[in-house]
């Protein structure tokens, strides 16, 4: 029988470096893979020839049809790809089946449907086509945050309080399935995640952010979040924005979070003069 880990691997592939990652990680593990890229996500810059198909939201039976194909077995959803509105979805027969199930309100309403609830009908869908979802952790577990800061500069006692506040509202905000991040400055939220991701939030803090010390993104897991999608993500773009907008650091939950390039992160928030810390969350969120 074939060891799970050397199926032949399909990334579904959406903005940022992780898809990248991913394809370098089964090309070290001469893992067979197969990558179907998101119009209007993914990068192309980044997948150069590797994406068997360029596939539009809303012609998931391309997609489907190329992972069968292919031979894909396990399937992995790397890079963020927002939510189209119902008008422009444009759904083949596939997605309209899809749409059926999980309701128009999950695009007409988005607010209705929150992103957790939305990937996981996602992942039921992928799994009734016969293919096992796996986490990113599972090709590339280097990835996962461990315990303990990310480069020189180290939380003060000062910090940590900030910290604990922003964990126990990230969690709240997380289990009404809303966001991942909050923005703590002077042991208040100053800004909570939405739709538009965490550099819209770093933005938004940075415009109404106190005078004296910056204030700090914590990014956690949602309450029950299935572990194989959508993990809090941070990368050296992240220490950049945050830096840009006058931030003090990053506190991320320890297990939960992936770091894309972990020397990077600790190399740029060094030079930015940011603490990058990895923290439990069932410890700082009481």
């Amino acid at each position: 029988m074939t060891n799970p880990e050397q199926k032949k691997l399909g990334i579904i592939a959406g903005d940022g470096h992780l898809p990248a990652l991913l394809i370098a990680a089964c090309r070290g593990q001469n893992r067979p893979y197969t990558v179907i890229a998101i119009q209007g996500a993914a990068q192309p810059d980044l997948l150069g020839e590797d994406p068997a198909l360029w596939m539009r939201l809303g012609a998931a039976a391309n997609g489907f049809a190329q992972l069968r194909s292919d031979g894909v077995e396990c399937v992995v959803l790397a890079g963020k790809v927002m939510r189209p509105s119902f008008k422009d979805l444009m759904p083949d027969w596939r997605t309209a089946k899809f749409i059926a199930r999980v309701g128009t309100r999950a695009f007409t309403e988005r607010h209705s449907v929150g992103d957790d609830k939305f990937m996981r009908a996602v992942v039921a869908e992928i799994e009734i086509d016969g293919f096992v979802i796996v986490g990113v952790d599972t090709v590339l577990p280097e990835l996962i945050a461990k315990r303990g800061p990310i480069g020189k500069k180290k939380p003060t006692v000062g910090d940590f309080a900030d910290i604990s506040v922003g964990f126990q509202a990230a969690k709240d905000l997380g289990q009404k399935d809303i966001g991942q991040a909050v923005v703590v400055q002077n042991g208040a939220v100053i800004c909570k995640e939405s739709e538009t991701g965490t550099d819209s939030l770093i933005a938004a803090a940075g415009a109404i952010k106190a005078d004296g010390p910056g204030p700090i993104l914590v990014k956690t897991t949602k309450p029950g979040q299935d572990r194989r999608v959508d993990l809090p993500a941070i990368g050296v773009k992240t220490i950049m924005t945050a830096a840009e907008a006058g931030f003090r650091g990053i506190a991320i939950e320890s297990e939960n979070t992936l770091i894309l390039g972990r020397a990077a992160v600790a190399v740029s928030a060094d030079e930015k003069g940011l603490f990058v810390v990895a923290v439990d969350g069932s410890e700082w969120a009481k």
